[in-house]
């Protein structure tokens, strides 16, 4: 069973302790930016932040609400990316078959722009970033190295609220229910995002739109579940693929 990540956004007070832990484990560079006129810095999430604190203001019967949002990719459960990815080059992303990391290889440079463009727009969170001096496909690791070696990772490790919890997904997701079970005496519009699709679930407390775009996927599904429509969305291309 993979391992999963339960982040409580109702104990996240935006110290972004976790989105510098991500930084300083994985050695990126800092960023140039400006002021835009929101605490949230950098904009997005690029090549140099796997992962982002995200800030959202908004008002709540003539009250101010802060709503806060660590972004980083999900690790579905049957990864997008990874399917629309192996259309082009088959290995060149991967899926750790002990922990259920995403992992993007060396082999990700080899993309061409529009195949990246492709890959970025099947994942319905909008995780994949490029990084143009190297061509490298980027995004949260789940820390894997530090997973394999019976450590946390770095987010969860530095986090001071106890927002972030990791572990075998089975006591991740009951303790999810436990907790949501709790906040929804306060907050009835209390949900778990995507519990079923992916390994990093989000307890919100509010709307989804309150938090970002794509807090919940963003996929037009039908009759179908979301994990049946990440599991099929690339077939069609690689039987055109092998023809």
């Amino acid at each position: 069973m993979p391992k999963t990540f339960l982040i409580d956004t109702s104990r996240c007070t935006a110290c972004r302790g976790c989105q510098i832990a991500c930084k300083e484990w994985h050695e990126l560079p800092a960023n140039k930016t400006r002021q835009l006129g929101t605490h949230q810095n950098p904009p997005d999430l690029n090549p140099n932040n796997y992962k982002l604190v995200r800030f959202t203001e908004h008002l709540d019967n003539g009250v101010v609400r802060w709503n806060f949002f660590p972004d980083q990719c999900r690790h579905c459960d049957v990864p997008p990316c990874k399917e629309m990815g192996d259309v082009y080059r088959e290995g060149a992303i991967l899926q750790d078959e002990k922990t259920g990391a995403v992992l993007y290889t060396d082999k990700t440079k080899a993309f061409s722009a529009e195949e990246f463009e492709e890959i970025r727009e099947a994942c319905p969170y909008d995780i994949p970033r490029r990084n143009e001096a190297t061509g490298l496909l980027t995004k949260c690791t789940m820390c894997n190295d530090r997973v394999h070696s019976g450590l946390l990772p770095a987010c969860v490790k530095v986090c001071p609220t106890g927002t972030m919890q990791f572990g075998e997904r089975a006591d991740m997701l009951k303790l999810a229910e436990k907790r949501l079970a709790l906040l929804k005496e306060k907050w009835p519009k209390a949900q778990l995002a995507d519990p079923e699709d992916v390994n990093v679930i989000y307890l919100l407390i509010d709307d989804p739109e309150y938090y970002h775009t794509y807090s919940v996927a963003q996929s037009s599904i039908g009759p179908m579940t979301k994990k049946q429509f990440l599991a099929t969305l690339a077939r069609p291309f690689k039987a055109m693929a092998k023809a």
